[in-house]
């Protein structure tokens, strides 16, 4: 307890392959600065860590200084909880082609202890802590950003496996004929499809292959993100919604098939894609209930993270540190 007095914050990443959010937190999970940069706006990790260090040092004089820090927690892609660091991370322009010691990096840089977790298990610690799957102990969440990630909470524990990789279920093969190559170098994973980037791709795909009329098509094909899809969609556009119904159904299916294995309480849905509302929720629901086992019918809830952009990402991060 006087080690949490003399040290009352940890520092949390929230590590995107877009964004990297940092947030200082205290012991009661408020958020009390937060800077952030562009994760690939550096080809070499050096420059990357440098640039974080530049940005972080604003926020630690805000509270009072790096004395005042007990250690730091990283959620990222590919995070490797036991040996603090990212192994061949597909979405990161310095992290694709080997293993980067980031955690280390950090903790030299800093003068402080630091862990490291996957993304989605930083995500899920978060729900757990402070968000809607506090109470739970059995549940899953789903990220969908630049890929799909899942954190898996068995009996309230992460489950990490021998390695410390367990959960990548993105990368569950969902398409075994003419699949899309995925990020990973595989074909056909569910990340490939269902990611922010995988709903662009489906829009580009409809938009070459048929002749439906569609908001879309005012834009340059390579010029159109997810959410350009969700705000045709919203306004009732007849291929968008076709888009996302593509999306949910392939979403629901591999919920489905998640559910053999842990039956959880609930599935949390997480990442900027969760702004299509309803227009994504909706088939996903339809197609879990048709593809579930008999067992498991009706006893999955199906629910949208409430806590603000990647506060939850960065409050389970800040997890991390609590505990090293």
């Amino acid at each position: 307890m006087k080690d949490q007095e003399m040290k009352p914050y940890v520092i949390g990443l929230d590590l995107g392959g877009t964004n990297s959010v940092f947030g200082i937190v205290d012991s009661r999970g408020e958020i009390k600065a937060t800077t952030a940069i562009k994760t690939q706006a550096y080809a070499d990790v050096k420059d990357y860590v440098n640039a974080s260090i530049e940005a972080l040092q604003i926020i630690i004089d805000q509270v009072g200084g790096i004395d005042k820090i007990k250690g730091m927690g990283i959620g990222a892609p590919n995070g490797n909880y036991y040996k603090g660091t990212i192994e061949f991370a597909p979405n990161l322009t310095w992290g694709h082609n080997g293993v980067v010691p980031l955690a280390d990096m950090f903790s030299k840089a800093l003068g402080i202890p630091v862990g490291l977790t996957n993304d989605a298990n930083a995500a899920a610690i978060g729900e757990m802590a402070y968000g809607v799957a506090r109470g739970m102990k059995n549940f899953i969440v789903i990220t969908l950003g630049t890929g799909v990630g899942s954190g898996i909470v068995i009996d309230g524990k992460v489950v990490y496996g021998s390695d410390g990789f367990a959960g990548e279920l993105g990368h569950v093969t969902m398409i075994r004929e003419n699949g899309r190559t995925c990020g990973c170098g595989r074909t056909g994973c569910l990340e490939a499809y269902c990611s922010a980037t995988g709903v662009a791709r489906t829009a580009r795909e409809l938009l070459s292959t048929t002749d439906e009329p569609s908001l879309l098509r005012d834009m340059k094909p390579e010029d159109i993100t997810s959410l350009d899809v969700s705000i045709a969609a919203g306004k009732g556009d007849k291929l968008a919604k076709h888009i996302f119904d593509i999306t949910g159904e392939l979403l629901g299916e591999a919920c489905a098939n998640f559910t053999a294995f842990s039956s959880p309480e609930a599935f949390v849905f997480f990442g900027g894609l969760t702004k299509a509302g309803d227009l994504l929720m909706k088939p996903i629901k339809r197609s879990y209930d048709a593809h579930i086992l008999k067992i498991f019918k009706g006893k999955a809830k199906f629910l949208v993270s409430g806590l603000d952009g990647s506060s939850a990402a960065v409050l389970g991060a800040s997890a991390v540190g609590w505990d090293l």
